[in-house]
């Protein structure tokens, strides 16, 4: 429950019980972190804000870090980092951390108890702080949208993701909670899902900029676009179309630059996506949702 303490110009909500005994930090109250009302200067009345649990599917230690399945721990990173927000606490088998979004009170959530476990962290933190379905944002990897694509919804399935599958069996099997699925296309030709997700991004990969110092021909701009929707298996008519990207080097480098071009994209969708948990937050699934969503679905379309 989250109790009200005023001060002389704000108020802070707090939860009702201290955090486990197993908290990397000995929880307290700051009122720079968890504000949850603030006064209306124009009629002097203080609106207070539901808070939110915004939650990133991924599993825990460096071996999975920096995988496909992991970028939802990435994102959680990332809007920690954005709003300085220190991810120092431990409680209910999860890595959380407490602050806010301008005046919005928020909990950064990393569950520890693995991808296929993650409702264990979900189900008791949303019942411990009193969250609304409305008000707990999962974020997850999602293979059916291009690589680096980006969509908020307010409600779905879990589409056979074990992570999602999981929190939803924990929040009763309810649905009605909001998603920021971040894409991360399909495996290459027969590839392994499973080997799929687990592959690691080299620190090169993610940040080299090969790609764009040479400008795209209209047939190498397809076939990329094609590569990042559908990941098609590498025949002799696309192997030729990558030679022709630049005949000087190997075909496997040529590949090689494709696939960080997709990396890339992933790093430019974090940003993205930080903006957009931002305006959730702030303003709910407004037209500046709709307008995100149809911007990121056709962001990598040429014309």
């Amino acid at each position: 429950m989250w109790y009200t303490v005023t001060h002389s110009n704000f108020c802070v909500f707090y939860p009702r019980s201290p955090c486990s005994k197993h908290s990397l930090q000995k929880h307290s109250v700051s009122t720079s972190r968890i504000r949850a009302s603030l006064p209306d200067h124009k009629n002097g009345v203080k609106a207070e804000y539901t808070p939110w649990l915004i939650v990133g599917l991924g599993n825990p230690g460096n071996k999975y870090h920096g995988t496909r399945h992991n970028v939802g721990f990435e994102m959680i990173d990332s809007i920690s980092q954005a709003q300085g927000i220190a991810m120092n606490t431990i409680q209910s088998k999860a890595l959380i951390g407490i602050g806010s979004i301008e005046e919005v009170p928020i909990l950064l959530v990393k569950p520890q108890s693995y991808m296929n476990f993650s409702g264990e962290s979900v189900g008791p933190l949303a019942a411990h702080y009193q969250v609304p379905l409305r008000h707990i944002l999962l974020i997850y990897d999602e293979m059916s949208l291009p690589n680096g694509v980006l969509r908020l919804q307010p409600k779905g399935g879990h589409g056979h993701h074990n992570g999602v599958k999981s929190v939803m069996g924990h929040l009763d099997g309810r649905r009605e909670f909001p998603r920021l699925c971040i894409g991360i296309g399909n495996p290459p030709g027969t590839m392994d899902i499973k080997a799929f997700l687990l592959q690691k991004f080299s620190t090169v990969e993610r940040h080299q900029k090969t790609i764009s110092s040479q400008p795209l021909g209209p047939k190498n701009a397809n076939f990329l676009h094609e590569y990042n929707q559908k990941s098609p298996q590498l025949s002799p008519a696309i192997l030729n179309s990558i030679a022709n990207f630049s005949p000087s080097i190997s075909v496997k480098s040529n590949i090689q630059t494709f696939n960080n071009f997709r990396y890339e994209q992933i790093d430019a969708a974090l940003g993205q996506g930080i903006e957009a948990v931002r305006t959730l937050v702030l303003n709910g699934f407004s037209d500046n949702i709709t307008r995100f969503n149809l911007g990121q679905k056709y962001k990598y379309h040429k014309v």
